[in-house]
């Protein structure tokens, strides 16, 4: 295909938005493509992007938003509505608010829901095409390959496979997704994404944070060391009604990803308002979406003169008994049920504490049931119910700590036990009190789950501390005993509290209930301010001699098999 000479050269970016400390930051999902319902894939994307939400506010961080939406354009989309019998618009309308059920009931703290089918997204998306324009970065040429419809893509020969259609006729299909693809030749506008090799490879070299886990910073920087042909980024509208029009040509409409992509600008009020916000953005997205976030998302951004994103945080995929979610396969997940079965907080703390962004992770009902049953009813809703228990705190009160019976030392790690207090139960506090900054590294280091990792053991240990002691054989008329009980209960409440405090962004219900029963009050529970047992080090405790909150029952019941799957597992 010939090009026409490029006219443009990747501009200097503008200034970024600002830095430091109380900076504004833009937390995004991608816009979910409503082809179909939503699935526990989307709400893994969502969680994971309203942890570290929540987090930031109870850090103090500075004013932060949350974006999520739909994708709403595309043939794919356009073909879905035919075969239901259905207009577009319509199934936009039902699946997008599905999507917007799912995350309300799953919690998720979205401040921004972005439909691209909205009339301020669709402005926003045409500036954005004129400033290309204007760039000089489109062309009009004759293009061909292989179009996948579902991935909405030109893939090349080397992302394809042999494989035979529904009819046993050899077809080819994509080596990611298997879905079939289709030889189309037409006339594209195009964009000199070959133009932008150098400066990508520049940019991610400066800021090898830019994509967090390393392994998908790795795969990106391959990536640039082949060829970067110029991409599609348009299609005929007699093909494509259902999208945005080019503006100036009717002919042709907007790339469905050109459009979803611009959604991160959109909502932060591009063409005018956007300075306050961007680039101070992180895109939390699935690893099959990462060539258009990291390769030609950045391009389209310099081509236009603005920065490429701060950081793009990739998470891979959920399998259900080690195979790949499909409709065709019947195991896509329904996040709907899964709430319903496992409770919102307990499915929550499931797809947080298993997920990890490098691997593909697997779930299973029996997996769930473990996982929820051990940490949150038995351990830590153990831990809670035995310590506020009337038997062994009759007064109901957040006891006093004796210095003499729990005296300090200097350097815990050389501590033999003195009296009563064992060099585990100084390792113990050791670990708690160094949880909220390793929970912060995690989280800041898109390590969710080895920060709730962190948090499970220092739960195994506090409740190894408490059985350890025996509290409930404790002489309460003895004096010296009734310190030492007070101090022991004092210990494993302050452990508590730290714990519900860092559960916060992940277990919101839940870690308000753990809260309310030590009458920990809402302006007491910020990240920014949080210390451990400060009477160990002889300074006052707010907390101390408080009469504690209402006893509210079970902190999390414990999750039943459901019949469906006892059925299951009693079949021969």
């Amino acid at each position: 295909m010939l090009r026409p000479p490029c006219r443009c050269l990747p501009r200097p970016p503008r200034r970024a938005a600002c830095t430091g400390p109380g900076r504004r930051l833009l937390l995004s999902t991608p816009i979910f493509y409503v082809n179909g319902p939503p699935h526990i894939g989307h709400l893994y994307s969502a969680l994971l992007a309203d942890a570290l939400h929540r987090h930031r506010g109870l850090r103090g961080a500075g004013p932060s938003r949350l974006s999520t939406g739909t994708d709403e354009h595309g043939l794919k989309i356009q073909q879905a509505a035919a075969a239901a019998g259905t207009s577009p618009l319509e199934l936009c309308e039902r699946v997008s608010g599905l999507f917007r059920q799912a995350l309300a009931q799953a919690g998720v703290s979205f401040t921004d829901f972005t439909r691209t089918s909205q009339p301020r997204h669709q402005r926003a998306v045409q500036r954005f095409w004129g400033a290309l324009r204007d760039g000089g970065a489109l062309y009009k040429g004759s293009y061909e390959g292989w179009y996948c419809t579902p991935e909405e893509c030109f893939l090349p020969e080397s992302q394809l496979a042999e494989s035979r259609d529904a009819q046993g006729r050899p077809c080819k299909v994509s080596l990611e997704s298997g879905h079939q693809v289709h030889w189309t030749k037409e006339e594209n506008y195009m964009f000199r994404l070959s133009a932008f090799r150098d400066p990508l490879w520049k940019w991610l070299r400066e800021n090898p944070h830019a994509i967090s886990p390393d392994p998908f910073y790795q795969r990106v920087l391959r990536w640039l060391e082949e060829d970067l042909p110029d991409l599609s980024v348009s299609r005929e509208s007699s093909r494509l009604q259902w999208g945005i029009p080019v503006p100036g040509d009717p002919t042709q409409t907007i790339y469905v990803w050109v459009d979803a992509l611009v959604n991160y600008l959109s909502v932060v009020g591009y063409p005018t308002a956007h300075g306050e916000w961007w680039p101070a953005a992180h895109h939390i997205v699935g690893k099959d979406i990462l060539k258009f976030h990291a390769v030609y998302w950045p391009a389209l951004l310099m081509a236009v003169g603005l920065q490429p994103p701060e950081q793009i945080l990739v998470h891979s995929h959920w399998t259900v008994r080690g195979q790949k979610m499909s409709k065709s396969l019947g195991n896509v997940v329904d996040p709907f049920s899964c709430m319903e079965q496992y409770t919102v907080d307990g499915f929550r703390y499931f797809l947080l504490r298993q997920g990890v962004p490098e691997r593909d992770c697997d779930y299973y009902h029996e997996k769930v049931l473990k996982v929820v049953n051990s940490e949150l009813a038995d351990a830590l809703g153990g831990l809670l119910n035995r310590s506020t228990a009337l038997s062994i705190n009759p007064s109901n009160t957040y006891p006093c700590f004796s210095e003499s019976c729990f005296p300090k030392v200097s350097d815990s790690r050389e501590a033999t036990g003195t009296g009563r207090v064992s060099a585990e139960d100084y390792a113990l506090l050791t670990s708690v009190a160094s949880l909220p900054l390793q929970v912060a590294g995690y989280f800041e280091s898109f390590q969710i789950y080895k920060a709730l990792e962190c948090i499970t053991l220092c739960v195994r240990q506090t409740n190894s501390f408490f059985q350890r002691h025996r509290p409930w054989k404790l002489d309460r008329k003895d004096p010296a005993e009734q310190l030492w009980l007070d101090t022991i209960i004092h210990v494993t409440l302050e452990c508590l509290r730290i714990f519900g405090t860092l559960l916060q962004p992940v277990i919101p219900h839940t870690a308000d209930k753990l809260l309310s029963r030590l009458a920990v009050e809402p302006q007491e529970r910020a990240l920014s301010s949080l210390t451990f047992l400060p009477r160990y080090s002889g300074k006052p405790c707010p907390f101390e001699g408080r009469q504690l909150g209402p006893d509210t029952g079970v902190l999390f019941h414990r999750l039943e098999k459901s019949r469906e799957h006892q059925r299951e597992t009693e079949r021969p």
